[in-house]
């Protein structure tokens, strides 16, 4: 009988555990700056200046090239995709967080909800950005 109720809390541990957790949908009060075209800086002033203030949020599902990149065309799409989202941000009226999570870095990584459009799929389907699952990250020498 031990074995049975050990084994039973044991399985519901376990199933409980792979639940998705929700922290709901998180309003961005303020964008401070822009560090790359998926990656960006936030105040939320409904959260504690220890986790509200000077946040880095990733945007989910989508890779833009890198600005340190040492090849010439990379890195100027890379400050295309900043440019558009510098924009993309600045001029929104309503900017929304949601399904968000920790990648493997430990870095907030959500949707970005900008006036009821999503940042990801705007940069993809503006060129800017490529499909990202969050594993291997794309070859973007391989896309010019």
């Amino acid at each position: 009988m031990k074995k049975t109720i050990f084994l039973f809390c044991i399985l519901s541990i376990s199933i409980f555990s792979k639940e998705k957790l929700s922290y709901g949908d998180i309003p961005v009060t303020k964008i401070l700056y822009v560090i790359d075209g998926d990656t960006f800086k936030v105040d939320i002033d409904e959260y504690p200046p220890i986790i509200g203030k000077n946040i880095s949020i990733r945007v989910a599902k989508v890779d833009t090239p890198e600005i340190n990149s040492k090849d010439p065309i990379i890195k100027k799409k890379a400050l295309l995709a900043k440019s558009f989202t510098e924009n993309f941000l600045k001029n929104a009226k309503q900017i929304t967080l949601k399904d968000i999570k920790r990648d493997k870095y430990f870095r907030i990584v959500a949707d970005v909800i900008v006036d009821n459009k999503n940042l990801s799929s705007e940069l993809i389907k503006n060129g800017l950005g490529l499909e990202y699952d969050g594993k291997k990250k794309p070859n973007w020498s391989l896309k010019n």
